[in-house]
């Protein structure tokens, strides 16, 4: 990998139409913008279908299926030619359940004026090994309005008799479910394409787990820890730290890794294939977890009574690596990083990540302070998705971390932004790749956080407006990149 830069840009985050951002004509106008002003990599969260009460993309509903709201109608307009006039939404918040609502409305009309092609067919033969589940499964959720938890037995362990019912039954369901997959992927294999031919790669994002109520765990189930109603018998989460005295409960069903690894890892190299049709480079999330996992017995109200869990990794990144090249594949190993995971991240050479905002504590040997990275090969951002901006940040931080970044960074006085000080850091480190939210670039504030980890409500719900291109921002990325030998 060339010494470079991009910038984490979510699609829900883009402009977009309807509140929402899409694979439209804005994704094409940041691609121009990432072109025009030397970057080289657009880094996007995942791109799955997600749970409609918190949407976040760490809890997907299928490890295939992509987010039907990033369908752009406007290029559906240009395609099937329906005339439809798309008022788009200038706003900073989504309002997930106005965008459905609004969404599907457009969606089903071009449904019914849909025509299946050779392409639509060729689609369906190449993702056969997904596409049917998933669409017989989000069939059913939407009819029932249940959770898979709460589904009927004999549905939840798929006797044949009640499978061949709903499948008649839903079937006009089943087929708009498997049309809005076609369209997803039609739109986003566009912009991918568009975005390499500019000479912008694509970093993708594997989610560690998928939702309970998800497809994976109905067609995969003996692949997780469950009872046989398919209930979690052990959930995900993080011990206790000096953050949360009682740890943190995320809720996902853990993996069986003795069935994994007995079966050859098929699973994980069905997702993993998957993804590299898709993303030039993925990050791997919650790296850790591969080496070993926090395990919560199901309904425990707090982390404190888990333990770790020995996971197989070592044996399933030996197979990846037979179609992966290791410079493709980031690992998130930030954190209370044990060892293992060290070593683990260190015998197959990914490059890891290294998070500035994680760096000021006063301590001249915090392994995220620039000057102790022992060598070139790791990612580095002034904050992720799951942190505040830098602006936001540095107005929350304690006195002790402003003086450590002030002294360390321009000693008495900052003549910049405090975001631009962390960008500065971050393109002239050892580091081969640089990547700075949006938020950053533009010096936003708090306001634009994307994720609080360990709450719910208001998160993945911001989004830039239509009027965020500021070219004096742009232009300053530029002289950065430019400097810092990064172009």
């Amino acid at each position: 990998m060339k010494r470079s830069s991009g910038i984490l840009m979510p699609i829900f985050s883009l402009p977009g139409e309807l509140g929402i951002g899409d694979f439209g004509k804005e994704a094409y106008e940041f691609v121009k913008i990432l072109r025009d002003f030397g970057q080289k990599y657009w880094q996007v969260l995942p791109l799955n279908s997600t749970e409609t009460s918190h949407n976040s993309p760490y809890s997907p509903l299928s490890s295939f299926a992509g987010n039907p709201l990033f369908i752009s109608i406007s290029l559906l307009n240009n395609d099937y030619k329906l005339n439809i006039n798309v008022e788009s939404k200038n706003t900073n918040h989504i309002d997930y359940n106005n965008v459905i609502k609004i969404k599907y409305f457009y969606l089903e009309k071009f449904y019914k004026s849909f025509k299946k092609d050779e392409e639509y067919f060729k689609f369906l033969d190449e993702n056969m090994y997904w596409i049917y589940d998933y669409a017989l499964f989000i069939s059913l959720r939407k009819y029932l309005n249940k959770p898979l938890q709460l589904w009927p037995l004999d549905l939840k362990l798929k006797k044949k008799e009640t499978i061949s019912y709903y499948k008649e039954k839903l079937k006009s369901q089943i087929d708009f479910e498997i049309f809005l997959q076609f369209i997803f992927y039609k739109q986003w294999n566009e912009l991918k394409r568009y975005a390499n031919k500019n000479g912008i790669k694509i970093i993708g994002d594997k989610p560690i787990y998928v939702n309970h109520d998800s497809a994976d765990v109905w067609f995969y189930p003996k692949y997780f820890k469950l009872d046989e109603n398919l209930m979690p018998l052990y959930v995900s989460g993080a011990p206790p730290d000096i953050f949360n005295k009682h740890g943190q409960i995320w809720g996902h069903p853990v993996y069986n890794w003795e069935n994994i690894e007995k079966d050859n890892f098929e699973y994980f190299i069905k997702i993993f294939k998957h993804y590299k049709k898709l993303y030039d480079m993925i990050r791997i999330d919650h790296f850790i977890g591969y080496s070993s996992y926090w395990e919560i017995p199901y309904k425990e109200l707090n982390a404190k009574k888990g333990r770790w869990v020995k996971a197989s990794g070592k044996k399933l990144f030996e197979k990846l690596l037979e179609f992966y090249d290791k410079d493709e594949i980031i690992v998130e190993d930030v954190g209370p990083v044990r060892k293992d995971v060290i070593d683990l991240r260190n015998y197959f050479g990914f490059p890891s990540m290294k998070i500035l905002q994680f760096a000021f504590d006063g301590d001249p040997y915090n392994e995220y302070k620039p000057h102790n990275y022992t060598n070139n090969n790791c990612v580095i951002y002034t904050g992720t998705h799951d942190n505040n901006t830098s602006i936001g940040w540095f107005e929350d931080a304690s006195e002790k971390i402003r003086d450590d970044l002030r002294r360390y960074a321009c000693y008495e006085k900052c003549n910049e932004k405090i975001n631009w000080v962390l960008i500065k850091l971050a393109m002239s480190s050892i580091c081969k790749l640089s990547i700075i939210p949006i938020q950053d670039v533009l010096g936003l504030g708090k306001d634009a956080r994307i994720n609080t980890p360990g709450t719910k409500g208001n998160n993945w719900n911001w989004k830039l407006s239509s009027n965020y291109y500021n070219k004096n921002a742009f232009k300053k990325l530029l002289e950065y990149t430019k400097i810092f030998g990064r172009l």
